[in-house]
């Protein structure tokens, strides 16, 4: 077999002449596949011998069988000979074949593409960590105080901190627009949870009354089509509950946790939100590396890796906007987006991806960074132990998908432990 290749850094093609020599193994299984479809006079099924099956198998079907076989035989070969990653179905062209003397092949594929390193060990990554203040306890301690809030209907205007349920339609130049009316929706004054002035003008109104909130969405409002938009949402005040949360002191702490003091639950308060910080910045510094390796690294984006991650990101959209009941045309149009537009979002959101990827397997060969069969199999012993009585999850859980995503989840992370290792000095 004589064998060369055309490469980019994205693409190998090779071409293959098979000598007479290289037929005969081919040629043997080839009989041993056919051999299990043929009946033989005198011989139990798949069991005549090869020279007696070639006899009665059609010749062409054969030779088709043979040079498929040594095709298949050969491409790992190839590939592996050049060192080259294929990460698409290598294309097959038969360009010349004399069944068992002579044939040529043109084999090619999209591959791994090759990465120029910048300096990895240096990055220039900022190891930012949040201080925790007082405030942020005392953040914690409203919200835990708030959850034992009691509440109770009250015959009074409403004011800041109430609860109240509402009707409200929102309406833009006279016409409702999507997603701005609601009935029976419970708010409480002073959340936030709409447009700045939507709550604010409430207060002072009892209920039964029924008014006009003349507002503007602000400029960076999510959906485009409203942003800077002036409305008119009317509204029917239904009810009002003044909400009474308990005191912040030791009763409570008693009450939420395993604590004597306030002063013991604010230091577990304290010592959770700063391994939380910890987490959060050892998170973020992994991100800023990856940046710049990213951004300072040299590569390419094969167009296979890509179009397979745009049609990811599709169907994640399309499936969440079907949950939503919504349309794509509406919601492109809340986006203030064309579909041409939209597509192009999603090619170079991509891109992105696909090149970080590449960076980062590339960045675990340098590194030599392997996951032993052992942590893979405890991590599958860990789930089973979670569903072990469906058999459904089980049946997921065992096959080689699942091993194969676990095992690569586990090799990112620790190529990205590396990462921050070698660049422990910046943290």
């Amino acid at each position: 077999m004589k064998s060369s290749v055309e490469k980019t850094n994205t693409s190998a093609t090779f071409e293959i002449e098979f000598e007479s020599k290289d037929f005969e193994p081919a040629r043997i299984k080839a009989l041993e596949r056919l051999a299990r479809t043929v009946k033989v006079a005198g011989f139990r099924e798949g069991k005549a011998p090869a020279n007696v099956i070639e006899q009665h198998v059609d010749p062409n079907q054969l030779a088709s069988q043979t040079l498929d076989i040594l095709i298949r035989q050969t491409i790992p070969k190839v590939f592996g000979d050049e060192d080259i990653i294929p990460i698409s179905v290598p294309h097959v062209d038969v360009m010349a074949y004399v069944p068992g003397e002579s044939a040529k092949v043109k084999i090619s594929a999209d591959i791994m593409p090759e990465v120029e390193f910048c300096d990895y060990a240096d990055l220039q990554a900022e190891y930012v960590k949040q201080t925790i203040k007082d405030t942020d306890v005392e953040d914690v301690l409203n919200r835990i105080s708030e959850s034992f809030a009691e509440s109770a209907v009250v015959k009074r205007a409403a004011k800041d901190g109430d609860e109240v349920i509402i009707d409200f339609t929102g309406k833009k130049d006279g016409e409702a627009f999507q997603g701005g009316s609601a009935k029976d929706y419970k708010l409480r004054l002073g959340s936030k949870q709409f447009i700045p002035g939507f709550e604010d003008g409430i207060i002072g109104h009892e209920v039964g009354d029924s008014f006009d909130l003349n507002l503007t969405f602000p400029e960076d409002y999510g959906n485009k089509t409203l942003a800077g938009e002036a409305v008119v949402f009317e509204v029917l005040l239904k009810q009002v509950n003044e909400v009474k949360k308990p005191a912040i002191d030791d009763e409570l702490a008693k009450k939420t946790g395993a604590f004597e003091k306030l002063a013991d639950q604010k230091e577990d308060i304290r010592k959770n939100l700063e391994e939380q910080a910890q987490r959060q910045a050892d998170e973020r510094y992994k991100d800023a590396l990856l940046q710049a390796l990213v951004e300072g690294s040299k590569t390419e984006a094969p167009q296979t890796l890509v179009q397979e991650q745009v049609e990811n990101f599709r169907g994640e959209i399309l499936q969440n906007l079907k949950a939503r009941k919504q349309e794509l045309a509406d919601w492109l149009k809340a986006q203030d987006k064309t579909k041409e537009e939209w597509e192009e979002e999603l090619k170079e959101a991509a891109e992105r991806r696909v090149i970080s990827s590449i960076v980062v397997q590339r960045l675990g060969e340098k590194l030599k960074v392997e996951i032993e069969d052992k942590l893979v199999e405890e991590q599958l012993d860990a789930m089973r132990q979670t569903y072990g009585k469906n058999p459904d999850a089980l049946k997921q859980i065992d096959s080689p998908e699942t091993k194969l995503n676990i095992r690569n989840r586990m090799r990112i992370n620790k190529i990205m432990d590396k990462l921050v290792e070698l660049n422990r000095p910046h943290a």
